[in-house]
């Protein structure tokens, strides 16, 4: 896993990259589907805005010792994103430039030991404080494919950060709360590496998936329908359930 400075700094390149692409937003685009069933590209920016806001409060827990959750509850997540996913283009932007630009002064705030410090998350799960950087910066470059935008598509995502997450993916995949979609040998072209799929109590046997790290990762993520993978059987690759979700 990265180092904390190094995930800050790569934060930063995401964030900096996703504001970019924001400018000359309009309130038409913002009111297009995105990536994500039955949330338009308003609700994309208006969660990362809002899971900015959740990271800094997490952070300012592990440095002070006062509690401060992500969301109040999963509802009350769901109700801020409904709630902020109809403003115009320019108020969305704005409050994903200003909440971005909290978390990293939040981040800048932390002493060396405070990343140690336990948190938890609105699941009820418990980490290390150093984990938010690693989570928001998933977010920020899952989110941006996420918007639709032709400038960015996962083959934009950093190489470092692309095979990480792919064998985060991969183990998510084969843990026993996911059920792979197939059992595969993915194998990367561009790198040489290759993953195992296990789906359990498959009797079709083990097929050959090959394609970039990043066409991989998207199907795996559900962000893709496999279209540029190869398989060595016929027919279309099985819709794989997303294991990083909204």
């Amino acid at each position: 896993m990265p180092t904390i400075a190094e995930l800050l700094s790569d934060l930063n390149d995401a964030t900096a990259g996703l504001l970019s692409d924001l400018d000359g937003l309009t309130d038409r685009d913002a009111r297009e589907p995105s990536l994500l069933p039955g949330w338009s590209r308003g609700h994309v920016l208006t969660h990362l805005a809002r899971n900015a806001e959740g990271g800094t409060r997490l952070l300012i827990w592990a440095r002070t010792g006062e509690p401060g959750y992500e969301y109040p509850s999963v509802a009350a997540r769901a109700r801020a994103i409904e709630d902020g996913a109809g403003r115009p283009a320019q108020e969305l932007a704005g409050d994903v430039q200003r909440t971005a630009a909290a978390l990293r002064q939040a981040a800048a705030a932390m002493p060396p030991d405070a990343w140690q410090h336990r948190i938890t998350w609105t699941t009820g799960h418990e980490t290390e404080a150093g984990h938010v950087p690693a989570s928001r910066l998933a977010e920020v470059l899952i989110h941006h494919v996420d918007l639709g935008r032709p400038s960015y598509r996962p083959h934009d995502w950093p190489a470092t950060w692309t095979a990480w997450m792919l064998n985060r993916a991969v183990a998510g995949m084969n843990d026993e709360r996911h059920l792979a979609p197939l059992s595969a040998s993915l194998q990367a072209t561009d790198t040489g590496r290759v993953f195992r799929l296990d789906r359990p109590g498959s009797t079709e046997g083990t097929e050959r998936i090959s394609g970039p790290e990043a066409d991989l990762l998207a199907w795996l993520m559900g962000r893709s329908d496999g279209a540029g993978l190869t398989r060595d059987r016929p027919g279309r690759l099985p819709v794989a359930p997303s294991i990083y979700h909204t």
